[in-house]
């Protein structure tokens, strides 16, 4: 019967495998018949390629599932395949290219094929036009690199393979070069391939002239994958409570100790499950493994000069170049002069262009090269024609570009703009505040003496550098407080205590620090205790302590505060004691961000249109509680009390109900409404 004849083990692959896997000493001429059947089906393949073969792809599969169990007998069986897939490959049937494909998988998955070999192989098939297909050799690149890397470093396989993809990254296919760069991309994120000769093989497709491949390579340095932004987005929406949030309720709440018990077990859990999450890997990072920055900024700048992409690709490559100008401070004087063109207020993009400036400024950069920039934000954006949002992230700019370069502002200019201060837009006001803020730490004298603020030992320091001075010291200025915060130690030894508290606002990765309980207090006691001592006398106990001890992270701490006593100690007569927060400067980053040039202080009013579109959406999910009358039956007809209130009057002021209904008394005609009423209301409910 044919149930029986498909039990039988030459027909039936599924259980002889099962049984190979069992006993495979016992089966071997089943699989020597099979293996022989398998040869006879190359031969015809080979005949017509392009043809399917089911019988050779359930047979390829078989052999597969079974290779490690007869090794000697088949181990010229990856090889074979490996030589048809590179020859066939670009007239295969897609479903047999694929099983192909699974078959060598499965063969480099029980370690008998080397994976070089198979990885180039690989690498050739991505010019398949096949998605499917594409997709799951990209899937396994990745995996099989990582697993190669997963207990130490394959330095031999990771040369040949970062070799070999620097040929791909040329190659004339665009989706093949594509899907090289996403390997390598991938890889580096995952801290796999996360050395200088990645990032440098990876450099070479910002300057593609095929638009995908150079966007992806530039979105590598900038950090913008739109995937990493979609997925960021859906975590943030799923985290849930944050340290801080538990900080403020139990803040807020009753003070008793069930509660403190509860905050000190969810600190506990929520500490555990931040540890359990993968630490982020910022892709800025791979600017500084670039091995000569200035000569791929100069090509970068060429290549934008010539430039006939989109302006989108465009934006792009100037917030690039002028990471990698800011980031390494190179020279790239050209670069300010193409940028200036664009500081208009109904350019497209404007503020990241004003954000591409202010990156592109630093200390190194002659004064007069970043004036010409200033003072055409200025004038363009800073004055009273335009808006004030226009006029807000002017000033921002300013103030961003002269925080980095403040020899670029001139006196006259600076007093000029700290005029707004006053301005009736309080976005204005507020950032012309902002500038004054700044010129009071760096050199109030280059302000109106109304601007300039109470005297604090700081602003007294301040100063601004000439172009190229250099301030050598034999010791770190605040080093003092360590020696008058070790005396105050051996008094007070363990007082106050210390308690677990966030560093700061967006405290998100669960890192807690010690910091004392009256830290405020002990700032300014120890700030009035260095101003009580000369001058002279703190520089010499500052180079006494920085000569005879290795300074540790606590001690920089510690002087950091003190010099933070220093800028909030005003002169006598201060009004009211601002409070010190320990932070940490190096969390801030190096690179601006976007909303550092778009800040405004003052929500916008909106418009018309606006509160219309608001108010619209707000009744979009009305309809679901709206009672839906709806017949059981679309196709009946309607009843007779349909019909009777659709009639003509005429017709019925001769019935019963219509002539008895005019001689109703007062408490019929309320019980009738009573009536009525009640029934609206149950049809409602």
């Amino acid at each position: 019967m044919p149930g029986r004849q498909n039990n039988k083990l030459p027909n039936n692959l599924p259980q002889l495998q099962n049984l190979i896997k069992r006993d495979p000493q016992s089966y071997v001429e089943e699989f020597l018949q099979q293996y022989r059947h398998y040869q006879s089906n190359v031969e015809i393949f080979k005949l017509q390629p392009d043809k399917p073969n089911k019988e050779l792809a359930d047979l390829v599969m078989f052999l597969s599932q079974v290779a490690h169990c007869y090794v000697e007998q088949l181990s010229a069986f990856p090889r074979e395949l490996s030589e048809l897939l590179m020859s066939c490959h670009t007239v295969l049937e897609p479903d047999l290219r694929m099983t192909f494909c699974k078959a060598l998988i499965l063969l480099r998955n029980k370690d008998l094929i080397d994976p070089t070999e198979l990885l180039e192989l690989f690498f050739e098939l991505l010019r398949c036009h096949d998605k499917l297909l594409r997709k799951t050799l990209y899937t396994h690149i990745v995996s099989d690199i990582k697993n190669i890397n997963a207990k130490h470093k394959n330095n031999k396989v990771n040369t040949t393979l970062q070799n070999f993809m620097y040929t791909m990254l040329r190659d004339s296919n665009p989706i093949a070069a594509k899907i090289s760069l996403d390997v390598m991309v991938e890889l580096y994120k995952r801290n796999v391939w996360n050395d200088a000769k990645t990032v440098n093989v990876i450099t070479t497709a910002c300057f593609s002239k095929v638009t995908k491949i150079l966007v992806a390579g530039m979105k590598f340095f900038l950090g913008k994958d739109e995937d990493e932004k979609n997925g960021s987005d859906s975590e943030s929406e799923d985290e849930g409570t944050s340290s801080r949030d538990l900080m403020v309720r139990y803040a807020t709440g009753k003070k008793t100790s069930k509660n403190k018990k509860k905050l000190e077990k969810a600190m506990k859990v929520l500490k555990k499950h931040k540890k359990k999450k993968k630490v982020e890997v910022f892709n800025f990072s791979a600017i500084h493994l670039i091995h000569d920055p200035q000569d791929f900024s100069e090509k970068l700048l060429k290549q934008l000069e010539n430039s006939k992409e989109r302006f989108e690709v465009k934006i792009m490559m100037m917030d690039l170049i002028s990471r990698l100008v800011g980031i390494h401070e190179l020279f790239l004087f050209n670069f300010y002069a193409f940028i200036q063109r664009f500081l208009q207020p109904h350019q497209r993009e404007v503020t990241k262009i004003l954000l591409c400036a202010a990156q592109a400024s630093h200390q190194l950069v002659p004064p007069e090269i970043i004036e010409p920039v200033i003072m055409t934000i200025a004038n363009n954006f800073v004055t009273d024609r335009n808006s004030g949002e226009a006029m807000t992230v002017g000033l921002n700019a300013i103030k961003e570009v002269a925080a980095r370069c403040p020899l670029s502002i001139t006196e006259d200019l600076l007093q000029d703009l700290s005029q707004y201060k006053t301005h009736k837009d309080k976005n204005v006001m507020m950032s012309a505040r902002g500038l004054i803020q700044l010129f009071r730490s760096l050199n109030p004298q280059m302000l109106h003496k109304k601007d300039r603020g109470k005297p604090t030992e700081a602003s007294a320091e301040a100063k601004i550098k000439d172009y190229g001075e250099l301030e050598a010291r034999d010791y770190i200025p605040g080093a003092e407080v360590l020696e008058v915060d070790e005396e105050k130690k051996e008094g007070e030894e363990d007082e106050g205590g210390w308690e677990s508290a966030s560093i700061s606002d967006d405290d998100e990765d669960g890192e807690w620090v010690d910091v004392h309980h009256s830290s405020d207090e002990d700032a300014g006691e120890v700030a009035e205790k260095l101003q009580s001592i000369p001058a002279e006398e703190r520089k010499a106990k500052a180079a006494a302590v920085s000569g005879s001890r290795l300074l540790t992270q606590d001690d920089f701490k510690k002087i950091r505060l003190a010099q933070m006593a220093k800028e909030i100690s005003a002169a006598p007569g201060k009004g009211q004691k601002r409070k010190m927060v320990e932070s940490d400067d190096d969390d801030k980053g190096e690179l601006l961000m976007l909303r550092d040039i778009e800040k405004l202080h003052k929500k916008p009013k909106a418009d018309k249109e606006t509160r219309l579109a608001t108010a619209l959406a707000g009744r979009s999910d009305r309809k679901e509680f709206v009672k839906k009358r709806t017949k059981l039956n679309p196709h009946a007809s309607s009843s007779n009390k349909e019909k009777r209130r659709k009639k003509n009057f005429m017709m019925m002021k001769h019935s019963q109900n219509v002539r008895t209904k005019g001689k109703r008394s007062f408490r019929e005609k309320q019980l009738a409404l009573q009536a009525a009423l009640l029934k609206k209301r149950k049809q409602y409910k």
